[in-house]
């Protein structure tokens, strides 16, 4: 048995199983947050609660590349050198502490950090859209279903992109309602926020598990 190739598999099946379980917990804590019968407290813990659970999605997006690019190599689905695959996970974990710091840190303390971070998942999304399209025409030597799961994950990271814009009036809506108590139009700023929100987050979702199929099917 190769307890390393065994142990990497592992690790990329639970990606998507993190990933969806994640969001599953904020999609359901979600509805506490909106829920205006409940106390500015018990709204502010739900939203504490859901941004903490969502770093499980945003985590297992960064490991995905990682993850799948070093099985890929290790059963010669892609030609590369070892070095490649230790450099990928490098440059992984490296945006993984990105990510976790944005998340630790607040305020004026993490902007520079979130744009960093930012910047960095579209130089991500450039490259897997133009070594995903680059597979299909042949112009790289990849699987088909590589070259599809590439451009699955582009998707994943463009629709986590829109989702951040979406949320954007959340903010201001959050602030209020710790500092001023909820209100008819507050409560109805944050619903619409959470409305608008969830069919993005569906249509990932679906994406997600096209990828988990053509992991499966491997469709050459």
């Amino acid at each position: 048995m190769d307890f390393g190739l065994s142990l990497l598999t592992l690790l990329h099946l639970l990606i998507p199983i993190y990933w969806l379980g994640g969001d599953l917990g904020a999609f359901y804590g979600s509805r506490f947050m909106v829920d205006p019968s409940r106390s500015v407290p018990e709204r502010l813990m739900a939203l504490k609660i859901l941004n903490n659970i969502d770093m499980a999605p945003r985590t297992t997006l960064i490991l995905a590349f990682p993850t799948g690019f070093g099985l890929a190599a290790a059963k010669g689905w892609i030609d590369v050198p070892a070095s490649a695959a230790v450099l990928v996970w490098v440059l992984g974990l490296a945006w993984l502490v990105l990510a976790w710091t944005v998340h630790l840190k607040h305020g004026p303390a993490g902007a520079g950090y979130k744009r960093v971070d930012i910047a960095v998942r579209y130089v991500v999304l450039a490259g897997l859209i133009g070594s995903g399209i680059g597979g299909l025409a042949g112009a790289i030597a990849l699987p088909l279903f590589i070259s599809l799961k590439l451009l699955a994950l582009a998707t994943c990271i463009a629709i986590g992109l829109l989702v951040r814009r979406q949320l954007v009036p959340l903010f201001p809506a959050i602030i209020a309602l710790r500092e001023n108590g909820p209100t008819p139009d507050g409560d109805r700023a944050i619903a619409g926020v959470i409305a608008i929100t969830q069919p993005t987050v569906m249509v990932l979702w679906a994406v997600v598990l096209v990828a988990c199929f053509l992991g499966i099917a491997t469709p050459v």
